[in-house]
């Protein structure tokens, strides 16, 4: 098969690059994800949204389908795949975007608290890519996008659990973008920095402005926007990434390659 050859779908224009193709997002209903889903949907892309939460049926149109759904659990890549083809047609890109944080000591954390972080950052990711892989390799095109962090190779106090997590999703992105690029599926990963999002709502009063602050820290001085991210979703999910496989693409402002 000459990968090089192959167009992902017909009729992709410069300004709708994704016409024709359909994608999962998961973890869409706020930050990255819905970001994401909002770029992908203004460049052409048909959409299944998935996310735990209710929010996400606000995201409800014509070309987005969303649904409430736990990455952790088998079913709902199974389900989430079955719902693209359904009502679209076919599956182009997956975006394993879902992901959570604690921020705990390896002495004051939970089974229940390392297994929930691992379920939903790294099993999530390996169940929805298991599942989008079949109908990708029937075929013989896709492109599946995980969303890292800096933490897939630094690490600092208090998230062990994150940090392995997001380890695992980036030897993930590399072990599978071998076993997909003979099918015409290349797999990478965006290793994102800190995004101005609610992820840590959880843990702090104000999730966004201490993530903003936190990500004066990098050489850049500043935190990204989740558009930022998205738009690096959207290359490695692009026909102009095509010869870019199984690479952890770092959008982290340099936090990445400074030295504490």
């Amino acid at each position: 098969m000459d990968y090089a050859q192959q167009d992902m779908a017909p009729c992709a224009s410069s300004s709708r690059p994704f016409d024709g193709r359909v994608a999962i997002v998961t973890g869409a209903a706020s930050g990255i994800g819905r970001a994401t889903v909002e770029l992908l949907r203004h460049r052409g892309a048909k959409i299944v949204a998935v996310s735990l939460g209710e929010d996400v049926m606000s995201l409800a149109a014509p070309d987005v389908v969303p649904l409430v759904a736990d990455v952790a659990q088998e079913a709902s890549a199974a389900v989430a795949v079955d719902v693209a083809l359904s009502h679209f047609g076919r599956l182009d890109i997956l975006v394993n975007n879902a992901g959570i944080i604690i921020n705990k000591t390896v002495s004051d954390m939970s089974l229940d608290d390392w297994n929930r972080v691992m379920a939903v950052n790294a099993t999530g990711a390996f169940l929805f890519s298991r599942e989008a892989m079949r109908p990708m390799t029937t075929a013989g095109t896709g492109a599946i996008v995980n969303v890292g962090s800096y933490a897939c190779f630094q690490a600092f106090p208090t998230i062990a659990a994150y940090a392995a997590s997001k380890g695992a999703l980036a030897q993930l992105t590399r072990a599978l973008a071998l076993e997909a690029i003979p099918h015409g599926i290349r797999v990478n990963a965006v290793g994102s920095g800190d995004a101005v999002t609610n992820i840590t709502n959880h843990i702090h009063q104000d999730g966004p402005r201490f993530l903003a602050e936190h990500g004066q820290k990098a050489p850049i001085g500043r935190a990204a926007q989740p558009a930022e991210i998205a738009e690096v979703i959207a290359f490695l999910a692009s026909d102009q990434a095509s010869y870019i496989v199984g690479s952890v693409l770092m959008a982290d402002g340099g936090m990445s390659i400074t030295v504490s």
